[in-house]
């Protein structure tokens, strides 16, 4: 018997048959998509997750912008920005701006690689990586929407740009790195919709 879905937008339930190695389902109902499969590999998607965690690093490692005014230069990092808000009484501010552009990304490049890399040389690894990355995909599915990389790099663009007006501003690294990370997490979103991620580890399984 074939499993079922229901929609998330509308709530009507669907019979889920085999779809082709690229194919996408939508609801009969409303049109909303309820699951879809890519034709690229796990070695596309361990290498999309690779170089987001490098460029994460980088993001977190170095000055997201340095302020020069009077001859007098200050620098901030994300984390460190995320730090002054919760000092200036911006503590809400400060958890949701730590939750969306770091926690979240890293979990998601953490979970992929933990549950992919795993499959990806199948037999005795892929056996002991299949216990944890199951309950570690369904939490990921709900986890994804919260990460907000791109409206990060858009405010900090806008920021940038009024900032330009009072001081000297120089982007730093981690700037152009988050900017890089935002383009590679969308890619590897793409290489890894949730009906993929579940095919590989059925495959796994064989």
């Amino acid at each position: 018997m074939s499993s079922v879905i229901a929609c998330h937008a509308c709530d009507l339930v669907h019979r889920r048959d085999p779809i082709l190695a690229r194919g996408r389902v939508r609801c009969v109902r409303c049109g909303a998509e309820l699951y879809r499969t890519n034709d690229g590999g796990l070695d596309a998607a361990i290498a999309y997750a690779v170089c987001a965690l490098v460029l994460f690093v980088l993001a977190n490692a170095f000055p997201l912008v340095a302020l020069k005014v009077n001859g007098t230069t200050r620098a901030a990092t994300l984390v460190g920005a995320a730090v002054g808000l919760y000092r200036q009484g911006y503590a809400s501010i400060a958890l949701l701006v730590g939750f969306t552009t770091f926690f979240v990304p890293l979990a998601q490049i953490l979970t992929l690689l933990y549950g992919l890399v795993p499959l990806r040389f199948g037999d005795g690894a892929g056996r002991r990586g299949r216990r944890g990355p199951r309950a570690l995909f369904r939490m990921l599915a709900p986890l994804r929407p919260w990460g907000m990389a791109e409206v990060f790099v858009l405010g900090s663009l806008v920021a940038l740009v009024k900032l330009a007006a009072m001081a000297q501003v120089i982007p730093g690294i981690a700037l152009f790195s988050y900017g890089l990370l935002m383009i590679t997490l969308a890619a590897l979103s793409g290489a890894t919709p949730t009906e993929q991620l579940w095919r590989w580890v059925d495959r796994g399984r064989q």
